[in-house]
């Protein structure tokens, strides 16, 4: 995820400015915008806060994933670390400074924020995570009543 992520956006900045791709008869339509917030716009201007964050989640998951053993959870939670890790190297190395920089967004929906690919792996990875917990189904492999193929006891 994380290098789909970059190579998306190494892409998109390289385009001239104010290009625009539209896809799906318009419905989608590709154009480069910067956001120094997070979803949907909020906390604009609090990057520094929001690496802080991402650097604990990669934490947090780099911590549990010594311990995993459902293929499902590990997909789960790859997702959301290679979402995080995405967007941080954004915040991390773009202008105007390192932990100041704004993320490369650049997918665009009908009445819908931009967004990039880490952000969908984030979203993807957040909603595999739940639905996991609802089926009872522990990242170390203790699944609930009924377990699925590639989910391993120990």
């Amino acid at each position: 995820m994380l290098a789909l992520d970059v190579v998306t956006k190494i892409w998109v900045v390289g385009w001239e400015a104010d290009r625009e791709i539209e896809l799906l008869g318009g419905f989608v339509v590709l154009r480069e915008s910067r956001n120094s917030g997070a979803a949907f716009g909020l906390a604009q201007g609090a990057t520094v806060v929001l690496s802080v964050v991402a650097l604990g989640v990669v934490a947090v998951i780099a911590r549990t994933a010594r311990r995993l053993r459902s293929r499902r959870w590990a997909l789960a939670l790859g997702l959301i670390l290679g979402g995080a890790l995405g967007n941080l190297v954004d915040r991390l190395l773009r202008d105007p400074a390192p932990l100041r920089g704004a993320v490369v967004d650049f997918i665009d929906l009908p009445r819908w924020p931009s967004f990039n690919v880490a952000d969908s792996a984030i979203v993807v990875g957040g909603i595999l995570a739940v639905l996991l917990s609802m089926a009872g189904v522990e990242p170390a492999g203790h699944p609930g009543p009924d377990p699925a193929p590639g989910d391993t006891e120990t």
